[in-house]
């Protein structure tokens, strides 16, 4: 299972590089995307863990499915040479470590759609329990890019 994930990683990365284009559209493409991650990891958030009182089986499933789909939609292909600098939205915050880190860059990057994935899978149970174990999880595959990847914003 890992070997595929790896391998669709790679292929994706290298056909959506090749119609991403220009650096700054593979930087706003690629801060949109996270953008839209946290807000649906948010939406998950606030009813298992903030407010679980509010606890919606649908909702907080349809926000891991857009979690999941995100992750394996071909966003590595927005993270092309040169992303690491220029300017989206705002001025990219990717370290040019991972260019040079390139085997922990795809380490990343199919930890973050496994537990994507297995968040999916959690929230179709609606055991909230579960759910909550499996977010962890997954904030944790975010924070392993985040604290390698990813500069501190200024």
């Amino acid at each position: 299972m890992r070997n595929k994930l790896l391998l669709a990683v790679i292929a994706s990365a290298a056909s959506v590089a090749a119609v991403a284009g220009p650096i700054e559209d593979q930087i706003r493409f690629r801060q949109s995307t996270f953008t839209f991650i946290a807000w649906n990891c948010a939406k998950i958030k606030s009813q298992t863990i903030d407010h679980p009182e509010t606890f919606n089986k649908d909702q907080v499933s349809a926000a891991a499915h857009a979690v999941a789909a995100a992750a394996n939609s071909g966003l590595g292909g927005l993270f092309g040479p040169g992303t690491d600098k220029g300017t989206g939205w705002k001025p990219t915050r990717l370290k040019s470590e991972f260019f040079q880190q390139t085997d922990d860059a795809k380490n990343v990057g199919v930890a973050f759609i496994t537990e994507a994935n297995a968040l999916a899978a959690a929230a179709d149970t609606g055991n909230i329990d579960a759910i909550k174990a499996q977010f962890a999880k997954t904030g944790e595959a975010c924070k392993g890019c985040h604290d390698k990847f990813r500069a501190k914003e200024q």
